[in-house]
């Protein structure tokens, strides 16, 4: 039996203007199952960060079904969706987000002061290894290029074993072959059972994915071969 890790049916958001109705996302339906790789594209304005959003339990949607790990999300209070976010999910960000006076092996390991899953130091090391920074470790971010840092970004989203990575344009600011060795990351990771949503702009590297999720004006459409 496949298990669906995702499934969206008829989600909608609306945000309210005045007296107009904006609507950032209309009628989308999709699953993800367990262990998918899935890209989202579309051009900007088109819905993609309000799908992460809603996806990663930052938001939630004004009508229609979204089911994270069997769970419906629509109209959970915040502290609900906090406890879904923190078990469930790691995130990926386009501005690395790390912290400038920590090095590597902390910035990686900031978010088990928050967590229950407190690996410890062998957990870090673990995920250090896996994202190839063994000789950076102790470095401080300002003595990174911008793939080694989006790659300690991802170690940070790792560190807490989530069931899903959503990462937001993580190869925006790289150049191409910079980009190209994250996603041969990414499929490194999805091939030991990670489960991952990545918007990007790059339809060929969007091409590596299992899945790709077209988004035009909140709607999703074919993608254009």
């Amino acid at each position: 039996m496949i298990d669906e890790l995702i499934v969206a049916k008829n989600l909608t958001k609306i945000y309210h203007r005045g007296s107009e109705d904006i609507y950032a996302l209309k009628n989308a339906s999709f699953a993800i199952t367990e262990g998918e790789f899935a890209a989202i594209v579309g051009p900007s304005g088109s819905g993609k960060t309000t799908l992460l959003n809603l996806l990663g339990c930052l938001d939630t949607p004004t009508r229609g079904s979204l089911r994270l790990n069997g769970r419906e999300i629509s109209g959970l209070k915040e502290h609900a969706l906090v406890r879904l976010r923190r078990e469930n999910i790691g995130f990926v960000f386009q501005q690395f987000l790390l912290l400038p006076t920590l090095t590597v092996r902390e910035n990686i390991a900031l978010p088990l002061l928050f967590s229950k899953k407190n690996g410890g130091n062998g957990k870090v090391d673990e995920v250090i290894r896996l994202i190839g920074l063994d000789a950076r470790a102790e470095h401080l971010p300002n003595q990174l290029s911008g793939g080694e840092m989006q790659r300690v970004a991802i170690g940070r989203a790792l560190i807490t074993n989530p069931r899903i990575i959503l990462a937001d344009e993580p190869t925006g600011n790289l150049d191409s072959v910079t980009a190209r060795a994250i996603f041969d990351l990414f499929q490194d990771l999805n091939g030991q059972g990670l489960t991952l949503l990545v918007v990007t702009h790059n339809v060929e590297l969007a091409k590596m994915a299992h899945k790709i999720i077209c988004l035009a004006d909140g709607e999703i459409v074919q993608p254009k071969s």
